[in-house]
């Protein structure tokens, strides 16, 4: 009889995984690999933004991941994680599934503090991604319904808050004259908790870009950390308030609230500590990449550039830490390319002190995420 075969299980569809189960084509001798994850389909941060603007269908704009497990010969789960216990090494899922493992990758993703501002009942969220498209229907819906002005408002000015109100008011804007309305009667303001707007990108661009919102009649409030949402009034910590019939949130995300009891090194924001290997600072087996990782001495935004260029680290080292070969580490890269998007088939790109933007960046964006998207399309 054959031994055993151990069992190495991803948890979560993010950008990280879907690079890893691609890459897994080649099968791991002696393991059998399970993919857990609660969406069938995993959005790509990147095309989200064209998908708001209306450019890009939900179809186009998300990886189907049971052809792509099968692509990987791993098993897929479509189950919720809800525990972990890292000492029984075993993943407690909402169906009352028991899946052990002997190797843990995760990859799950963040959510927003909604919580802890009074927002859960009053904003949109942008993250779980994957649970955007459905909250976007409602949101357009509520838009459909409303009489009178209206003032949306985006509570972040990373990339995805820019992003995310450029899009909504391209795509909002023309609902809004096919109603009847006056383009005077609806309203958009972005809250930076910063002086600045996209803070971690280069001044070149921001310049730009603060160009553009001023120019579409975007009101920027700097300095401005949101406090507290209620129905229809956004309250900053400086006891200033504003009105906003909608509240999009693209701020303060939190890791998932199964970490905490699981025995991981977390560091303050719940997030699994990892070293430049993407390895558990406190548990050799477990792995963790993009939004819920924190890489030790190299903190990294939450966006799904950093997951996308950690996928292919991740599966070499999954891939030597079974085989029982020393890993690879990599110091997170600073200075990329940065593209933003501006809602109107226009786009700002930047890399250091080279700065452009047109129509032309935006179809080469759409080049770049449609050459990787098509990377990871297998038929059913």
């Amino acid at each position: 009889m054959s031994a055993a075969r151990r069992q190495l299980v991803l948890v979560g569809g993010g950008h990280a995984h879907v690079c890893v189960l691609k890459r897994l084509a080649r099968v791991l001798s002696g393991w059998e690999v399970t993919l857990v994850g609660k969406d069938v389909l995993t959005p790509y941060s990147g095309m989200i933004p064209g998908y708001i603007a209306g450019h890009y269908s939900l179809e186009e704009v998300h990886i189907d991941l049971v052809p792509l497990a099968r692509h990987a010969h791993a098993r897929w789960i479509h189950d919720e994680v809800i525990g972990l216990d890292t000492e029984r090494r075993e993943l407690r899922t909402r169906d009352d599934r028991v899946v052990p493992y002997d190797l843990l990758s995760l990859n799950t993703g963040s959510t927003p503090r909604l919580s802890a501002v009074g927002a859960t009942d009053h904003a949109v969220a942008v993250k779980p991604i994957a649970r955007l498209a459905e909250r976007w229907q409602q949101l357009l819906e509520r838009v459909q319904r409303h009489r009178g002005a209206m003032t949306l408002a985006v509570v972040g000015a990373g990339a995805s808050g820019v992003e995310m109100v450029l899009s909504m008011q391209h795509s909002l804007a023309q609902r809004w004259r096919a109603l009847g309305h006056a383009d005077e009667t609806l309203h958009f303001r972005l809250f930076s908790a910063t002086p600045e707007i996209l803070p971690t990108h280069p001044p070149k661009m921001r310049r730009l870009v603060e160009g553009i919102l001023e120019r579409r009649g975007i009101t920027v409030h700097r300095e401005a950390r949101v406090q507290e949402v209620h129905n229809r009034k956004v309250v900053c910590a400086t006891a200033e308030e504003f009105e906003a019939d909608e509240v999009l949130w693209a701020t303060e995300a939190g890791a998932a609230p199964w970490l905490v009891d699981s025995g991981l090194d977390l560091d303050e924001g719940g997030f699994v500590r990892v070293t430049q290997s993407l390895q558990s600072c406190s548990h050799p087996q477990v792995f963790a990449a993009g939004d819920v990782a924190s890489v030790v001495d190299h903190p990294c935004e939450k966006a799904g550039v950093f997951a996308v260029r950690q996928g292919p680290l991740l599966e070499q080292n999954l891939r030597r830490f079974a085989a029982g070969q020393p890993l690879h580490s990599k110091v997170p890269q600073r200075h990329f390319l940065s593209i933003v998007s501006t809602g109107r088939r226009h786009a700002v790109a930047a890399r250091g002190a080279w700065c452009v933007a047109g129509g032309w960046v935006w179809y080469w964006k759409r080049w770049l995420d449609q050459r990787f998207m098509n990377r990871f399309r297998f038929s059913g």
